[in-house]
């Protein structure tokens, strides 16, 4: 028998992952991470995930499947690894993806050290991907769910291959009207609860409000200008925008603006036509291989650019420092700074990184 520790979120997810380890007959422990206080946020508690309400849920549901339960309190880590980070990332013009960074320094950095300090065997979650162990390479595979609706595999594109290992995905080969399904016929308090479809921390989706709470610092207004730098009115300061936004800029036109650029040291946000945000080059850094240690030559293969991009075929390599770049067969619209540009080979993770320069 092993010994699992299972991230329990309070939706669900992650429920139906903890019944499906009980069942199969591992000791088995649920545990909550606590990220935040609403309160800190400035949100009721019935508007965000990982809330007072979560863990609740979390509870009703280990103790219905007879398993222990402990929240664990990650506040500081996860201001420090998620939250200042996503602030850092705004002010200087990227746009971060902070589900990544807690699935990499909190679930599987801060968690999985807490799994080998209790002496468990592997760390379960409500992830929809699969992981395999291919015998020919010797390395554990990190591959699409089943439902290719419900694929996660691009947000966990940083894992090792020591975590890899030691982590299990039991609705990898499910559909979520299965999962769904399974709670109810269990009686889950949860069964019917909608999925979070917000980042956590800002459930209002109004970030600008957000970093500047944060960071206590005021954002500056600027000037928007045109592709060759021409003034065409008063920005309201950078975190207001991102890559390829056309709404809320409040600008008269003609026609149809987007934001095409950021320019921090210039505090200048370029708009453009819908035909200026097309790039077919990026460079990527904070590179994690998967199917193999390296791209040792250029290979073909398909890759997204953000979670909800349908990916594209492409050709990518590294360099000598282990930078990676990926040229896609046809120009790609609103490639952009911060988001994580992830590559397949068929069904099969090869690796990603963060996307630092757009050619």
């Amino acid at each position: 028998m092993k010994k699992a520790i299972i991230a329990m979120s309070g939706g669900v997810d992650s429920s139906v992952a903890a019944l499906l380890t009980k069942e199969s007959g591992d000791d088995c422990i649920g545990v909550t991470m606590k990220l935040f206080q609403n309160d800190d946020i400035g949100v009721s508690k019935e508007k965000s995930c990982c809330s007072i309400d979560d863990v609740e849920d979390a509870r009703a549901v280990a103790y219905k499947i007879g398993i222990p339960y402990y929240v664990l309190n990650f506040t500081e880590r996860f201001r420090e690894t998620v939250m200042q980070r996503f602030v850092d990332a705004y002010r200087s013009g990227s746009t971060p993806n902070p589900c990544i960074d807690c699935n990499r320094w909190l679930k599987f950095e801060r968690l999985f050290q807490t799994m080998e300090e209790l002496s468990r065997d592997y760390i379960v979650t409500g992830h929809y991907a699969r992981i395999r162990y291919d015998e020919e390479s010797g390395r554990y595979l990190l591959m699409k769910a089943a439902d290719l609706s419900k694929d996660q595999s691009y947000v966990l594109y940083t894992l090792t291959q020591n975590q890899l290992a030691h982590v299990r995905l039991p609705l990898g080969e499910l559909r979520k009207d299965e999962v769904r399904s399974i709670a109810a016929e269990h009686g889950f308090v949860n069964a019917k609860k909608h999925d979070s479809q917000d980042i956590c921390f800002v459930p209002d989706g109004n970030y600008a409000a957000f970093i500047e709470r944060f960071s206590g610092i005021q954002d500056v207004p600027g000037d928007f200008v045109d592709m060759n730098g021409g003034y065409i009115a008063r920005h309201k300061g950078i975190t207001h925008y991102t890559i390829g936004q056309r709404r809320g800029l409040g600008v008269p036109a003609a026609s149809r603006l987007y934001v095409c650029e950021i320019n921090t040291e210039r505090n200048t946000v370029v708009l453009g036509s819908n035909e200026d945000l097309f790039r077919r080059e990026l460079t990527a850094g904070n590179v994690n291989m998967i199917s193999r240690e390296r791209l040792t030559e250029p290979v073909r293969v398909h890759a997204k650019i953000r979670y909800r991009h349908r990916e594209q075929p492409a050709t990518a390599w590294q360099d000598e420092d282990g930078m990676l770049h990926v040229r896609f067969d046809e120009p790609q619209r609103a490639i952009t700074k911060g988001q994580a540009v992830v590559m397949y080979d068929g069904d099969t993770v090869v690796g990603g990184g963060v996307i630092e320069k757009i050619v």
